[in-house]
């Protein structure tokens, strides 16, 4: 008895003793951790592969939070007076407070009608997929179906090249965006820069330019023809395309009356009613000056630059307010 004990203790040290490698080997033997290594390993790989196509070059969210928009430069006289606007395009920033609730829920009625939903989280997952087969089955323009914080995402940190990575890059950025804003912070990014037709961008600009108002001053069919333009600003805003418009501005109404935000009877009396657009007009700034208004361009663009890409208080996208003195 006593001269097999140290025997089966020795045994039992060096079975011990083994190193790392040993009993990796011993599980190895197991199915169930080999799997388990398998997939790690296939996430891990997975992980380096999006970072590497997608994740490295991904734009910071939380740049919105100081994002401002590129208005006009406006060119004051010796009294303080505006003398000439430099613009490319039709801009009018908007408080939150000033968007009339009626337009908010008509926009939300055409594009996104669970944005306040707890659950939303920016992310349209069924849209997503649904627009990934799409690109991939499709030689067309592949569906759409993204979030308001989706549209953001793609408008101002993204480009408009139609694919799956994309795709993939407004569903990781619109989730940190809900993470960086408040709703409302999206929703005032969204509807200040949306691109509406006629050089207008933003649901001001969008008003002024197709109904001559503000959109304090819009009925019920002006708002929803303005929440149809997302969709095709182009299209919905010319005359033989009328019958489109019209059904796209009516199936709004129709779903603002389902989402509880308009009575049926006040629907029914905003789709009878015409389109009303005012016909297409240049922008109203001044054209003061002449060959003095152009001289004072030609010396701003030497002194600030004309895009964005050459400063901040560039003529064309800055919106400094200067003094020809």
């Amino acid at each position: 008895m006593d001269d097999n004990a140290p025997t089966s203790m020795s045994y039992k040290l060096t079975r011990s003793a083994g190193g790392l490698w040993e009993r990796l080997q011993v599980y190895w033997q197991k199915k169930w951790f080999r799997l388990g290594a398998y997939a790690l390993g296939a996430a891990v790989l997975g992980y380096m592969l999006l970072w590497a196509v997608l994740l490295r070059n991904m734009p910071d969210a939380d740049a919105l939070t100081e994002y401002e928009s590129p208005l006009p430069t406006v060119v004051r006289d010796i009294n303080g007076e505006p003398f000439h606007s430099y613009a490319r395009e039709r801009r009018v920033q908007l408080d939150y407070a000033d968007f009339p609730p009626m337009l908010v829920r008509a926009y939300l009625s055409a594009e996104d009608k669970n944005f306040y939903f707890f659950q939303h989280g920016g992310i349209d997952y069924v849209g997503i997929l649904v627009a990934i087969y799409d690109n991939l089955t499709s030689t067309g323009r592949s569906r759409g179906a993204s979030t308001i914080t989706q549209q953001v995402a793609k408008n101002l940190l993204l480009t408009n090249e139609y694919s799956y990575t994309r795709k993939i890059k407004e569903a990781i950025l619109a989730y940190r965006i809900e993470n960086a804003l408040t709703k409302q912070q999206i929703l005032s990014l969204y509807m200040n820069e949306i691109a509406l037709g006629r050089q207008a961008f933003g649901v001001e600009a969008a008003a002024q330019a197709y109904f001559g108002k503000s959109t304090d001053a819009l009925e019920l069919h002006e708002m929803a023809f303005l929440a149809a333009l997302p969709k095709a600003p182009e299209k919905y805003s010319r005359a033989r395309f009328e019958r489109e418009a019209i059904g796209r501005r009516n199936w709004i109404l129709g779903e603002m009356v389902s989402n509880g935000w308009v009575s049926q009877a006040r629907a029914t009396a905003a789709q009878a009613m015409p389109l009303g657009l005012i016909p297409r007009q240049a922008q109203g700034f001044k054209n003061d000056g002449g060959y003095f208004a152009e001289e004072v361009r030609r010396q701003l663009i030497e002194r600030f630059g004309e895009t964005a890409e050459t400063g901040p208080y560039s003529v064309y996208a800055g919106g400094c307010g200067c003094d020809p003195r």
